[in-house]
C-alpha cells in the first residue's frame, strides 16, 4: 500500500515555481503600474465602431508590446429585445422631435441598428452577450514606454473604436486582466458592451499574427515582429504557381530581398539560374560556389541561336502523340518548333526586316540545316554543339545566293543585315557554336557588357538567354529550378511584343515542371503600355508571389489600381521605408519587414543589395 502524506508533507512550497511566476515588485499609481522592471498602463476600450470587418479583434490582440483581455458573457435574449426596442421607441422621439438635423439623423440611425439587431435576435436565433476589451502597453524604459502608448492609441483610434485609461482602479484592472485572477465585476460593470456573438466570433480573437506555411523557411517579420515562414513549391486553394514578381523604387531594398530567397531556395537544393545586367550578382554566385558566366560571348558563355534545342512536353501522353505524328509526317517537332522562336530572335535583332526578307531567311535556314543533316525528323537530343550551324555559315549561303538565285537582290539585301551577325560587332556575341556547359546549382548570366549596345541587341540576347534558361527548367520535371529575371523591362519591345509572350508563356508552363520564374523590376507602368499591356499585365497577374516595395507617383497609382490596394496598403508604398514591403501570398497580404542574418549580408558581396 502507498504511504499517506502528511499534512506537513502536503503543504511542502515549490519555492523555484514561485519565484518565476511572482513579480519582483508591484506599484500601482493613478493612472499606471510597474511590474518588477517593466512598466505598464491599462486601457479600456469604451466605443466601437457599429460596423466592424472580418478579424477585428485580432488587430487589437496583435498590437505589439501589449497585454489583451477579452470577455465574453452571453445575455437573456428576451430581456435585450425589451430593451432593445424601448431604445428604438425612445430613439424615434427624439428624431421627430429634435430641430438640429445632424441630431435629428444620429437618433434615426439609432433606431434603424436597433431595428436590424432586433431582426439578428428575434427572427434568426442570434446570441448576444457582454463583452469586455482591456489592453495593458508595457515597456522597460519610460521612452519606449510612451512610444508604445501613443502607437496602441493610434491603431485602436484607426479601428474607429475609443479606449480611455481607467484611473484609480489600476490593481483591480491588473487582476481583471491577469490570469491568475478571476474577472473583476467592477471592471467588468465598466466596460461591458451588448455585442452579437457573430460579430465576436468574426473578429477572431485568438488569431496569431505572422504567417507560417509549416515548412520552407525563414522569409521576412510581420509589422507585428512575427516571423513569416514561406514555402513558396506549396500548393493548394489559392496557390497555384511558385512565380513571384518583386516591384518597387531604386534604394528600397529589392536586391537585398531577391539574394535572401536566392540564398534561402539554394539552401533547400533549388537550382538558381540569374539574369544579371547589373553584375550585382557576381560575389553572391563566387561565394556559394556557382558559375558565373559572361553571357555576351567568350569562351564559356556563348549561347548559339541557331543551335536547336528540346523542346519539352507537357506529359507523357503528349510525348507519346509528338511520336506518333512525327512517324506519320505530323505535328511540329524540334525542329519546327526552333524555327518559331528563330522568327521572334530576328524580328527582335533586325526590327526593319520586311515580310519579303523573313520568307527569304527561313528558306536559307532550311536549306542551311539539311546541308548539316538536321531536318524536321532528326533526334536533336543526340546532337553536339558543334553538330550545328553557326552565323558565318548562314552568311555564306546567303552570299553564295546572292550570286545564283534569280532574285538576287532580297539576297544581297539579307547579306547586309546579316554582317554584322556574322563577321561584324555583333558576331563575338552570337557567331560560334554553344560553350555553357555549367550544370551548377547556380548559374548567374551576367549580361553587363550589353548595356552600353542598342535596345535591339540587349532584348535580343535576354529573349537567347531566356530561351537558353527555359530549356534548363523544363528538362526534368523532378528538379526545382529558379530563374531570376533582374531589371526585367530590359525584355520589352513594344514593336516586337513576342518576347513578352515567350516569357508569358514560360511563366504559365513552369509550374509543370516544377519551375518558378521571378520577374524584378522598377516600375509597373514599364508592362502596362496598351500596346503590350495583354501580355505585360499577365507577368503581374500570374505570380502568386508578390512582393511591393515603396513606390509614388503614378507608379503608385498604376499599383494600387492593379492589385486594388487599400488607403493603407498605399501608405505602406508612398513612405518607401527600405527593406518594408506588402507581401501577397495568394489572397493574403502581409506587411513584412526583411530583418537579413548578418551572415547572409556577409555572403551578397558589395554589389547592389547593402
Amino acid at each position: 500500500m502507498p504511504k499517506k502524506q502528511t499534512v506537513q508533507e502536503r503543504n511542502i512550497t515549490n519555492s523555484a515555481l514561485l519565484n518565476v511566476i511572482t513579480p519582483m515588485g508591484l506599484e500601482f499609481t493613478k493612472n499606471s503600474l510597474s511590474v518588477g522592471e517593466n512598466l505598464g498602463k491599462i486601457y479600456g476600450l469604451i466605443r466601437y465602431p457599429q460596423k466592424v470587418e472580418t478579424e477585428w479583434l485580432s488587430k487589437i490582440t496583435n498590437i505589439p508590446s501589449t497585454i489583451v483581455s477579452i470577455g465574453f458573457k452571453p445575455v437573456d435574449n428576451a430581456t435585450l429585445i425589451n430593451a432593445i426596442s424601448r431604445s428604438v421607441v425612445q430613439q424615434r422621439g427624439f428624431a421627430e422631435g429634435a430641430k438640429d438635423p445632424l441630431t435629428r439623423q444620429r437618433a434615426e440611425k439609432a433606431a434603424e441598428d436597433g431595428e436590424k439587431i432586433i431582426m439578428q435576435i428575434d427572427r434568426e436565433g442570434e446570441t448576444v452577450g457582454l463583452m469586455n476589451v482591456s489592453v495593458m502597453p508595457i515597456a522597460k524604459d519610460d521612452r519606449n514606454f510612451k512610444k508604445v502608448c501613443r502607437r496602441a492609441e493610434s491603431m485602436i483610434s484607426v479601428l474607429k473604436c475609443k479606449m480611455r485609461v481607467i484611473p484609480n482602479l489600476q490593481k483591480e484592472c491588473f487582476q481583471h486582466i491577469s490570469p491568475s485572477f478571476p474577472s473583476s465585476g467592477k471592471i467588468e460593470s465598466i466596460l461591458q458592451k451588448i455585442v452579437p456573438l457573430s460579430t465576436f466570433v468574426g473578429g477572431f480573437p485568438f488569431a496569431s499574427s505572422g504567417f507560417n506555411d509549416g515548412e520552407g523557411y525563414y522569409f521576412a517579420q510581420d509589422a507585428s515582429g512575427s516571423l513569416v515562414i514561406v514555402d513558396i513549391w506549396k500548393r493548394g486553394s489559392d496557390r497555384t504557381n511558385s512565380n513571384f514578381v518583386i516591384m518597387g523604387n531604386s534604394g528600397v531594398g529589392k536586391s537585398t530581398a531577391i539574394k535572401h530567397i536566392i540564398m534561402s531556395e539554394y539552401m533547400k537544393g533549388t537550382k538558381i539560374l540569374v539574369a544579371d545586367p547589373e553584375s550585382e550578382y557576381k560575389d553572391l554566385c563566387f561565394n556559394l560556389g556557382g558559375d558565373w558566366i559572361n553571357a555576351v560571348g567568350g569562351s564559356n558563355g556563348r549561347i548559339n541561336p541557331l543551335q536547336v534545342r528540346p523542346s519539352p512536353r507537357d506529359d507523357e501522353l503528349e510525348k507519346e502523340a509528338d511520336r506518333l505524328y512525327r512517324d506519320e509526317g505530323y505535328g511540329m517537332n524540334d525542329l519546327a518548333l526552333h524555327m518559331k522562336n528563330l522568327e521572334i530572335f530576328f524580328s527582335l535583332y533586325i526590327p526593319s526586316l520586311t515580310d519579303m526578307q523573313k520568307a527569304v531567311l527561313k528558306k536559307c535556314l532550311v536549306e542551311l540545316y539539311r546541308k548539316l543533316g538536321i531536318t524536321w525528323d532528326t533526334n536533336i537530343a543526340a546532337l553536339r554543339p558543334k553538330d550545328f550551324p553557326i552565323f558565318s555559315d548562314l552568311y555564306q549561303l546567303v552570299k553564295e545566293k546572292a550570286d545564283t538565285e534569280q532574285d538576287r537582290q532580297a539576297y544581297a539585301d539579307l547579306a547586309l543585315l546579316l554582317y554584322d551577325i556574322a563577321e561584324g560587332a555583333d558576331s563575338f556575341i552570337w557567331n560560334g557554336h554553344s560553350t555553357i556547359t555549367s550544370d551548377s546549382q547556380f548559374i548567374c548570366l551576367d549580361t553587363n557588357a550589353l548595356q552600353e549596345t542598342s535596345d535591339s541587341i540587349k532584348r535580343t540576347q535576354y529573349f537567347n538567354i531566356l530561351t537558353y534558361c527555359w530549356e534548363q527548367m523544363s528538362r526534368n520535371r523532378e528538379e526545382r529550378v529558379l530563374l531570376i529575371c533582374d531589371e526585367a523591362y530590359l525584355m520589352i519591345d513594344q514593336k516586337v511584343p513576342q518576347s513578352l509572350v515567350y516569357l508569358r508563356n514560360a511563366m504559365k508552363r513552369a509550374r509543370k515542371y516544377e519551375a518558378a520564374l521571378g520577374i524584378i523590376s522598377h516600375s509597373v507602368i514599364d508592362f502596362l503600355s496598351e500596346s503590350i499591356k495583354q501580355y505585360g499585365q499577365a507577368l503581374l497577374d500570374i505570380p502568386c508571389y508578390k512582393l511591393l516595395m515603396g513606390t509614388d507617383g503614378p507608379n503608385l497609382k498604376e499599383t494600387a489600381k492593379l492589385y486594388d490596394l487599400t488607403e493603407a496598403e498605399q501608405e505602406l508604398l508612398l513612405a518607401r521605408k527600405r527593406g518594408h514591403a506588402l507581401f501577397m501570398v495568394g489572397a493574403k497580404r502581409l506587411h513584412v519587414n526583411f530583418e537579413i542574418p548578418d551572415y547572409k549580408l556577409l555572403y551578397m558581396g558589395k554589389a547592389g543589395g547593402r
